[in-house]
């Protein structure tokens, strides 16, 4: 998950900051309107719901927002969403899971499926990827959360399964079906987490030299662009080198 982390710096650094953070408040707010239609509205009573809107918190996202994200769903605004997973393979044959909300499903396939082609990928069947992945809970903390040991006993005493520890904070990993929980407990010890949500984490990492990881960031900002992609999953694995040589380009 390191590449992932280092991943999230690149992108600050290129200055795309807000141009992302105007794409990822769309995002979290139909998430939340979408748990909000399938459940209860009141966080409380949603874990679903609950977990959105800590996210969107995490993320900094104005509370008129995610307000204004749930009465849409309360009030029966809002197109139907269905949710869609698509997984294919990118430059050097890495593995990528897309995760989409969308009101019209043979939109979202096309353009996916358009996407893939273009920028060196090709789009593959329902579980020609997904054996690479587990589902996980994922609860990140910056580092000024506190030491490895700390958040490791935070971690241990939440329930949680491992935590990775590096300059840039700590991810927290658990079972998908205990994340609600742990993520209240180490709330309790830790204070507001950065970001918590499901996530696939890769059980096996493909190497990616400079130009894989060039062709692969084409392919995920193109992905990411799109207005019914939810979130972009790889499992690429790259050396520190090739991380700093890419958040130069």
């Amino acid at each position: 998950m390191a590449g992932h982390s280092k991943w999230a710096n690149i992108q600050h650094r290129k200055g795309r900051q807000d141009k992302l953070r105007s794409k990822l408040f769309s995002k979290l707010s139909k998430e939340i309107t979408v748990a909000a239609k399938m459940g209860d509205p009141d966080p409380e009573k949603n874990p679903r719901l609950r977990l959105a809107v800590k996210e969107a918190k995490g993320q900094s996202m104005p509370k008129d927002n995610i307000e204004r994200a749930i009465k849409k769903a309360t009030g029966g605004e809002g197109e139907a969403y269905e949710e869609i997973r698509y997984e294919g393979y990118g430059p050097n044959g890495v593995a990528v899971i897309v995760e989409t909300m969308t009101d019209n499903r043979n939109r979202t396939a096309s353009n996916v499926r358009s996407l893939f082609t273009k920028n060196g990928g090709n789009l593959g069947e329902t579980g020609s990827v997904g054996f690479m992945f587990e589902r996980k809970g994922a609860v990140s903390y910056p580092p000024e959360a506190g030491d490895a040991d700390t958040v490791m006993m935070a971690a241990i005493e939440a329930g949680a399964e491992d935590v990775e520890s590096s300059e840039d904070g700590h991810v927290i990993w658990c079972a998908d079906t205990d994340l609600n929980d742990v993520s209240n407990a180490l709330e309790a010890e830790l204070g507001e987490s950065e970001s918590t949500k499901l996530v696939w984490r890769p059980t096996t990492t493909t190497e990616m030299d400079l130009e894989g990881m060039e062709k692969l960031m084409k392919l995920i900002d193109a992905l990411e662009d799109d207005d019914d992609v939810q979130n972009v999953t790889t499992n690429f694995e790259a050396s520190d080198e090739v991380m700093a040589q890419l958040g130069d380009a």
